[in-house]
C-alpha cells in the first residue's frame, strides 16, 4: 500500500470506511489525481497496485495505481475491475476511472472496455467521460479535445509511439471503444450549471446514451459540472474532474500536512517520454548547460553492457558536479522514435528503454541518489516496481498535476527518496530546473 499524502487521521486495526475510490490506469497519472484530490482537501492513500489487504488508515479516498494503460484490454480490465472490487470492499460509495488528459488509447481501448466493465461491475447506467484539465492546457469544447490552442491529432500526440491520437472527436473516439452508446453534453449545458447538466443527462439517457462525454474547457466549468457527478456510481475522467468532487462529501480545502522529509543525495532525472513537452524540457536542461547521457535503443538489443556504461558515466557526472543534477534519457523526436519502432517492432522498442531505464533507476539510487525525477508515465511505472516502492507521501507540486513525493526504498536505505513522477505532457521547459529549485526551497 502507497501512502500519498500525509494522513492526519489516527491509523487503528478497524477497517476504514472510504467515500471515493480512485482506479488510474498509470503510475503518474494515479499521483497528478491524488494531488488534486489533496489539494480540494481529501486524505488519500495511493496504492501500487491492488492491495491484498483490507484499509486501515483514516483517509477520504484511495487511488489504486495500476499500469495498465497501454497493455492488453482483457488485461486492463481484469485488473481495474480486481481494483473495484477492493475498493468497494473498503466501503467506497463513489468510483472513478482516471486516464490521461490526451485519451491515450486506441480503438482496441483501453478506455473503452475498461469503462464498459466497470459499468457492468457496479450496475452503473451512466457515466460522463472528460479528460480536460485546464491547468496542463486540456480542454474539450463541443466534444472536441484540444491540447493548447491545437486540437489533439494536430498535436504532438499524433506521433506517440504506442497510442496516436489522430482523432481528437471524443464521442468518435470512444464509441469505436464500447458497446453502449456516447452521447455528448456540451458547453452550452455546462455553463448554465449542475441543474442544466443534469436535465442534458437525463435526456440522453431517455434516449439510450450511456457515457457522455462532457466539455470543460475552465476550472470554473469543472466546479460546475462537480456538482452533477453526485448521484453518479461511476465517473470516468482525467485529473481535473477531481477538483470538483470532494465538496460533494462535504469536504473543504483545508490544511495538510504536506512538507516532506529534508532533500538529501545526488539529484537525477531519468526520462523515457517522448513527448513534445519532454522533448522541450530535455532540450532546456541540456542548453543550460546540464550532464545528459543518450541511451540508444538500438545498442540495448544489441549490447548488455549499455545500462552499465551509462550508470559509469553518471556515478562519474554526480562526483564532478558535487551531486547533480544528471540527465540519462530516450527521449527522442518522432522521427527517431519511428526509425527504432520499424527495426524493433513498437511494443519491443518500449520494454528494452522500460527496462534499461529502471535499472539505471535502481542503480543511481543505489549510489547515493535521494532526488530522482522521472519522467514518461510508462517509465515511471517501471521505475516504481524495479525500486520497490511501497510508500509515498505527496508534498509541494511542481507544476499542476506533479508534486514531489517521499517514498521508502529498498535501494535508498533508511532515509528513504524525494521522488517526482511526471506525466510526459506535463511542465513547462523549464520543469526540470524548477523542480529542484523547489527541493532547494524545503531544504
Amino acid at each position: 500500500m502507497t501512502l500519498a499524502v500525509p494522513v492526519s487521521g489516527r491509523a487503528d486495526q478497524t477497517a476504514s470506511r472510504i467515500v471515493l475510490g480512485c482506479i488510474a490506469d498509470d503510475f503518474t497519472g494515479a499521483t497528478d489525481l491524488a494531488s488534486n484530490l489533496v489539494r480540494e482537501g481529501m486524505r488519500v492513500v495511493q496504492t501500487i497496485g491492488v492491495p491484498t489487504e483490507p484499509l486501515t488508515l483514516d483517509v477520504d479516498a484511495v487511488v489504486v495505481a495500476l499500469k495498465s494503460r497501454t497493455i492488453p484490454a482483457a488485461e486492463a480490465v481484469a485488473q481495474s475491475v480486481a481494483a473495484a472490487r477492493w475498493l468497494k470492499a473498503q466501503g467506497a460509495r463513489q468510483f472513478y476511472f482516471k486516464y490521461c488528459s490526451t485519451f491515450d488509447s486506441t480503438p482496441a481501448g483501453n478506455i473503452g472496455p475498461v469503462t464498459d466493465a466497470l459499468m457492468t461491475e457496479l450496475d452503473a447506467r451512466f457515466t460522463i467521460a472528460c479528460p480536460a484539465f485546464p491547468e496542463n492546457g486540456r480542454a474539450v469544447f463541443k466534444g472536441h479535445l484540444f491540447v493548447g490552442d491545437a486540437l489533439l491529432q494536430d498535436s504532438g500526440m499524433r506521433d506517440h509511439p504506442l497510442t496516436p491520437m489522430t482523432d481528437s472527436n471524443l464521442v468518435r473516439v470512444l464509441q469505436a471503444q464500447t458497446r453502449r452508446r456516447v452521447g455528448l453534453i456540451d458547453h452550452t449545458a455546462v455553463s448554465r450549471g449542475a441543474t442544466a447538466i443534469m436535465a442534458r443527462r437525463d435526456s440522453l439517457m431517455a434516449s439510450g446514451v450511456s457515457i457522455a462525454v462532457v466539455d470543460a474547457t475552465t476550472n470554473e466549468d469543472l466546479r460546475r459540472i462537480g456538482p452533477a457527478l453526485k448521484d453518479l456510481d461511476l465517473i470516468t475522467a482525467g485529473s481535473g474532474i477531481a477538483i470538483g468532487l470532494p465538496s460533494n462529501f462535504g469536504i473543504a480545502p483545508r490544511d495538510v500536512a504536506g512538507r516532506l522529509p529534508a532533500p538529501r543525495g545526488g539529484r537525477a532525472i531519468v526520462s523515457g517520454s517522448c513527448s513534445l513537452a519532454t522533448n522541450a524540457q530535455v532540450a532546456d536542461f541540456q542548453a543550460r548547460g546540464g550532464a545528459s547521457y543518450a541511451i540508444d535503443p538500438f545498442k540495448l538489443e544489441e549490447d548488455a553492457e549499455s545500462v552499465g556504461a551509462a550508470l559509469q558515466w553518471a556515478t562519474a557526472a554526480l562526483q564532478a558536479l558535487g551531486a547533480g543534477p544528471v540527465l540519462v534519457y530516450a527521449t527522442a523526436q518522432p522521427e527517431a522514435v519511428k526509425a527504432v519502432q520499424a527495426r524493433l517492432g513498437a511494443a519491443q522498442a518500449g520494454e528494452l528503454v522500460e527496462r534499461a531505464l529502471s535499472r539505471i533507476a535502481v542503480g543511481l539510487v543505489e549510489r547515493g541518489v535521494g532526488q530522482l525525477i522521472v519522467a514518461g508515465g510508462e517509465t515511471s511505472g517501471a521505475c516504481v516496481q524495479a525500486l520497490g516502492i511501497r510508500q509515498m507521501r505527496i508534498g509541494p507540486q511542481i507544476a499542476p498535476g506533479v508534486p514531489w513525493c517521499h517514498a521508502q526504498s529498498p535501494h535508498a536505505g533508511g532515509e528513504g527518496l524525494h521522488i517526482a513522477l511526471k506525466s510526459g505532457n506535463f511542465g513547462a521547459a523549464d520543469f526540470f530546473t524548477s523542480a529542484f529549485d523547489l527541493m532547494d526551497g524545503e531544504a
